[in-house]
């Protein structure tokens, strides 16, 4: 379902050298999976005989026994659809490999052995196994049946998914076998392992996890041997972990003595994407692999995963605050380069009592205080029009003579009308040149202010407007410096919020946070904003949500319709979603001649539309097939 595969790492209540009694734990958990639309489960290391059997491992009886219990499992699940990875010992030309075994609707499709063994204090794999390093293009026999053997193997459902497996320190190597597999094309890596604890120790195997699914941009199923191995000389808790390109998305309770397993939906399609961008992942040599077809796997009824509709906005308060002090600096050290390198020692921003106009000058204030400039070298200038209301105004107001900054106001209203005069415009005209005439003038002012004073004009449209178009070519779409060019509008609140700590602009703030969003350009009649932005173009929420989502992993527009339904599913209807995420679509592909000539402005995050870097698109690409797609 839209790229979504659901995985699941499994620990099962293990009886150390008894494989008959845990083929039946592992039976009941396959079986489990399999009824909750489980693509591939993965076990720990050894996990028919347990890992902590130690010199039961060379005796005969074991070994057989542990082969009987596989073909009980294989006759078992030979209707489940769900593929199964367990850890044997397996016989190969006399040595014994700790290996895993793939097996899916009663057939095994491969056998990894491992490749690092450890040999150091409480391990001494080497006693009892060897290395399968140099295994490739192989087979052994298992059961009776000739099937693949080696490192060299992956696993292929021939549409998105291919996964490798490792096992255990194969991942705490120099170079872990799931590098080369995602070279290779890999995007899910299963480790099979039996990892003892530590003080400390799950920490870092977590890290660890995590890390290298960001190192190879893939998902990492992680699962290790639990409470139910020997305790001679070490106890292992049982640790599972999920992670994707970087995230822990579910790890498990560890020392729990049931069997149990986690699941995750991994969102293969989107790591897939991922890749397509990374010019080094491209550039890794890739060896000769054995791609093993899988069955067809579970089908998923509905993506079962949690969707941050706030993608732009870390989740916790301690990250978000660091999220904004980082953005702000690099707002104001942009800045003061800016500023430097042009020998300008003024900054001209026009202030409207918003977000964005606030945002710009807070920002702007913060540079010259670490430059111990003089503030009064900000000029900013309101510039009231027809649709100004007091509120805003007065805030703007407040707000500079707080900051100490030089303030000026300069109405529009009569610039306008000479304009309209001269065009032939009728002032009771209330269309788009209405609009356009004031926002123009606007610019016109903060332009000409800044050449005569020579100051530096800072842009106030932040990444949202750009991506919509929201912004009047050559007017405010314009500047000498665009400062917020890469701040999300979702994201604009918190950076001023973050601004509270200063208690004198706390109260200007607050207002100013509470005020609807408006141009303010078309008249009122009792001082209230008749012109709310978020009710003519749609939520900002959902648009950076769409935004984050189509550039970011270029998903397509069902999908990211299908996401948004999760993230908002108490907020927006399906029709509601489809009618703004159309909208956005339109604006974004019709608005790409702005983007295409928008002033210098620093990137603060992942996600940039500057036409010099992060975003090259035509200015006249047809949108007509991603509508389709969306509504078909």
């Amino acid at each position: 379902m839209f790229g979504y595969y659901r995985v699941a790492s499994a620990v099962n209540h293990t009886t150390v050298a008894n494989p008959i009694k845990n083929a039946k734990e592992i039976l009941a958990l396959i079986k489990q999976a399999y009824a909750q639309e489980v693509c591939v489960i993965v076990f720990p290391e050894l996990t028919l005989t347990g890992y902590t059997a130690s010199d039961l491992l060379l005796n005969q009886t074991l070994i057989q026994t542990q082969y009987d219990a596989l073909a009980t499992l294989l006759e078992q699940t030979a209707k489940t659809e769900t593929i199964v990875i367990i850890g044997i010992a397996h016989l190969h030309c006399d040595r014994l490999y700790n290996c895993a075994v793939v097996f899916q609707s009663g057939k095994i499709l491969g056998v990894i052995p491992k490749t690092y063994l450890p040999n150091k204090k409480e391990f001494y794999e080497k006693r009892h196994f060897r290395s399968g390093r140099d295994i490739i293009q192989s087979d052994t026999e298992l059961l009776g049946v000739v099937v693949p053997f080696g490192v060299d193997l992956l696993f292929s459902d021939n549409k998105n998914m291919i996964f490798g497996i490792e096992i255990c320190e194969d991942l705490w190597a120099i170079t872990p076998p799931s590098n080369q597999q995602a070279i290779n094309g890999a995007t899910l890596f299963f480790n099979l392992s039996a990892s003892n604890e530590l003080i400390g120790k799950h920490e870092y195997r977590e890290e660890l996890v995590r890390t290298q699914s960001a190192r190879c941009m893939g998902a990492y199923v992680y699962t290790s041997a639990g409470v139910g191995e020997s305790t001679t000389d070490t106890l292992f808790g049982g640790h599972a972990i999920i992670a994707e390109y970087g995230t822990t998305v579910v790890q498990n309770q560890r020392f729990v003595i049931q069997s149990h397993f986690i699941v995750a939906d991994i969102d293969i399609e989107w790591l897939r994407s991922l890749r397509l961008s990374d010019s080094s992942f491209g550039d890794a040599p890739q060896t000769e692999v054995r791609k093993i077809k899988v069955g067809t796997t579970p089908a998923m009824s509905e993506t079962q995963r949690a969707i941050n509709p706030y993608p732009f906005i870390p989740s916790g308060f301690d990250d978000r605050e660091k999220r904004c002090e980082e953005i702000i600096r690099i707002q104001a050290y942009s800045l003061i380069k800016r500023m430097t390198h042009a020998r300008i020692t003024k900054a001209v921003i026009g202030i409207s009592g918003g977000l964005d106009s606030t945002l710009a000058l807070l920002s702007t204030h913060k540079a010259f205080e670490i430059m111990q400039w003089e503030t009064s070298n900000i000029i900013a200038i309101t510039m009231p029009g027809f649709g100004t209301t007091s509120r805003t105004k007065n805030n703007a107001i407040a707000l500079c003579e707080t900051l100490g900054v030089t303030f000026k106001t300069i109405d529009i209203t009569e610039l306008s009308t000479k304009e309209f005069e001269a065009i032939g415009h009728e002032l009771d005209e209330h269309t788009i040149t209405y609009e356009n005439v004031q926002a123009r003038a606007r610019t016109s002012i903060l332009m000409n202010t800044a050449n005569k004073i020579g100051g530096l004009v800072i842009g106030t449209a932040d990444l949202s407007e750009i991506a919509l178009g929201w912004s009047t070519y050559n007017g405010d779409h314009m500047s000498m410096y665009a400062l917020n060019a890469g701040v999300p509008k979702t994201l604009v609140k918190y950076l001023i919020e973050h601004f509270k700590s200063n208690k004198n602009i706390a109260p200007i703030i607050d207002d100013i946070l509470a005020t609807p969003i408006s141009p303010e350009l078309l008249p009122h009649n009792d001082d209230t904003i008749i012109q709310e932005t978020e009710t003519i173009i749609g939520p900002y929420e959902l648009h950076d949500f769409f935004l984050y989502h189509f550039i970011k992993y270029g998903s397509n527009p069902k999908k990211i319709r299908h996401l948004a339904q999760i993230a908002f599913k108490e907020k927006y209807t399906h029709e509601e979603i489809t009618q703004w995420l159309t909208l956005f679509l339109k604006r974004f592909f019709t608005q790409q001649f702005k983007r295409s000539c928008m002033p210098d402005g620093p990137k603060v995050g992942t996600i940039s539309l500057s036409p010099r870097a992060d975003w090259k698109m035509p200015s006249d690409a047809d949108v007509e097939i991603w509508i389709e797609e969306l509504l078909r």
